[in-house]
């Protein structure tokens, strides 16, 4: 399974989303940190492509790309890489590395494995 994993500022649209989600490639689920997994842009975002959403836990979770100020925020160095992770059993990795809309609002990696 490939998961895709978001991660987006608060200021972010669909469209900013969708973007980012086009730039890291195909998936069959669609994972965010819980703490932004109630919000309406991102259930928009999953019901639109008919995909599952999965509110997971990113803190701690490693990555390869690590941002200063999202591990202060977030206890992790990318939320679309470790959601995308985090989604995933042991084993799963990262296939498509954190992509960045074109406005800087919204990442997105994707990581393949099997859904815990």
């Amino acid at each position: 399974m490939r998961v895709a994993g978001i991660g987006f500022r608060h200021a972010a649209t669909l469209t900013s989303l969708y973007d980012a989600l086009v730039r890291a490639g195909q998936c069959d689920a669609i994972a965010t940190s819980h703490l932004k997994a109630n919000a309406r842009i991102i259930q928009d975002l999953a019901q639109q492509l008919g995909l599952p959403l999965l509110g997971v836990d990113v803190r701690d979770i490693t990555t390869p790309t690590r941002s200063p100020h999202v591990l202060r925020l977030y206890h992790t160095g990318s939320v679309s890489e470790a959601a995308a992770l985090a989604a995933l059993a042991p084993g799963g990795r990262i296939v498509v590395g954190r992509m960045t809309s074109s406005d800087h609002m919204a990442t997105a990696a994707i990581a393949q494995g099997d859904l815990l």
